[in-house]
């Protein structure tokens, strides 16, 4: 790989619309600042990927929910003085240029904020999404625009017919160059339109595996000049929709291959089966990196404390207290979870607290008749997602034995796509189970 000048990128990292399709994880955050693999935030993925890939001049765009998001951008990613790097978090706001604050779609997020790439040492701006897993070093993708002299490029990630409904899919000349570019085809004509050969793929020196599709994975790199230039001469507002599709009849856009992990993390099923996972003996996204390592904000917390527990095929955070007979299986428990005796927790993702109550604090709330933050004795959680500083009380069970797939009904436990969900600090008294009254 040649020598590139990585400080000639600036990166933006789209941090999604309202989340809806990850509610209520997003009830009372952004969706890059909902918790992942007991630890981290969504937004530590493409900022990690970032940092490793030598580009530390990035922006992160919200326009809801922000604050926790930036209090964790604030406390976790600071630079010294002297190599001008920074990750700084940019609201939507009104302008003198636009009396509309919200952002109606990616590419007017980008048009809003272009104030902060108009620098001179800005020759490239790499877009990124703020809620997939995957680990890519964005150099090997500079390295391909570069080469075929783009003006833009999109990193494409070769896909089944059955999931190219879901994502955008690019058809491509011998030389990678795209010339077709739909949004979400439907139907078996459409996807024929732009779908490759799995001939075609395999001589890119990526297996196939019967796999004919090119999907967008959601992450480009723009010349400085040509995004200003699109972005300032049209009122497009959707890249995928509208950029691309105009980009391609006039301008030249390259697609850099990738052919390892990635899952887009927009709803409550791939947010669920992404972090579980990770527990598996061998996870297809590997958190033990030590070339790579996932940062996150270091928090000086004791080692997690477990008294005759049995634990399998699990991830554990610092500062948990886990009880006597209790047993966890192929679950994800955060930061900072107190887990009673005997206690049954499969299958379930449990993000902890921000906070460890003290003596004094839970014998107040005894008295006043809550349980703790954490599970009491006796209960039984599975197929379960469990919200920061939720109270369980003793002998509660969050199972879905009603075989619900969508409901309100238990509320402040919700169901999407079958899996129980516990909102962030809500209370489930001794006892509470998900019955119809």
């Amino acid at each position: 790989m040649a020598n590139l000048d990585m400080k000639s990128v600036t990166s933006l990292i789209l941090g999604g619309g309202r989340g809806t399709r990850l509610y209520p994880l997003t009830k009372i955050r952004a969706k890059p600042a909902v918790p992942l693999a007991s630890k981290y935030r969504l937004i530590d993925i493409p900022i990690s990927n970032c940092l490793h890939s030598g580009i530390n001049k990035i922006y992160v765009v919200t326009q809801f929910l922000s604050v926790s998001l930036h209090q964790h951008i604030r406390q976790t990613y600071r630079f010294d003085n002297f190599d001008g790097g920074f990750v700084e978090l940019l609201a939507a706001q009104q302008t003198m240029e636009s009396e509309t604050a919200w952002f109606e779609g990616t590419a007017d997020a980008v048009r809003k904020n272009l104030i902060y790439f108009d620098d001179h040492n800005c020759k490239y701006v790499l877009i990124l999404s703020g809620d997939q897993l995957y680990r890519m070093d964005y150099r090997k993708m500079l390295q391909t625009h570069i080469d075929s002299k783009a003006d833009v490029t999109i990193a494409s990630i070769p896909v089944s017919r059955s999931a190219a409904h879901a994502l955008g899919i690019m058809r491509c000349d011998d030389s990678g160059r795209v010339v077709g570019f739909l949004e979400k085809p439907k139907t078996k004509e459409e996807i024929d339109m732009v779908a490759m050969t799995p001939e075609w793929i395999d001589a890119q020196g990526i297996p196939s595996k019967g796999r004919d599709c090119l999907a967008s994975m959601g992450l480009y790199i723009f010349n400085k000049e040509l995004l200003f230039d699109v972005l300032n001469k049209t009122n497009y507002s959707d890249f995928g929709k509208e950029v691309f599709p105009a980009a391609i009849r006039s301008r030249k856009v390259q697609i850099h291959l990738f052919d390892d992990y990635w899952e887009d993390i927009g709803t409550i099923k791939a947010f669920y089966e992404a972090n579980l996972s990770l527990t598996k003996p061998n996870p297809p996204f590997d958190l033990f990196s030590a070339d790579n390592p996932v940062y996150t904000r270091p928090r000086f917390l004791p080692p997690t404390v477990i008294d005759g527990a049995t634990i399998n095929a699990s991830l554990v955070a610092d500062g948990c207290r886990i009880g006597k007979g209790s047993i966890i299986e192929n679950s994800v428990i955060g930061l900072r979870c107190v887990i009673g005796e005997g206690v049954t927790i499969k299958n379930t993702i449990i993000m902890g607290g921000d906070y460890m109550e003290t003596p004094d604090e839970v014998q107040r709330k005894t008295k006043e008749g809550l349980p703790c933050v954490g599970i009491g004795a006796g209960s039984w959680i599975e197929g379960a997602i469990l919200d920061k500083n939720a109270r369980i009380g003793r002998h509660v069970q969050v199972v879905n034995n009603l075989g619900l797939t969508d409901s309100d009904d238990f509320a402040p436990c919700y169901v999407r796509d079958g899996i129980s969900i516990v909102t962030k600090d809500a209370v489930l008294p001794d006892g509470w189970t998900m019955r119809r009254k």
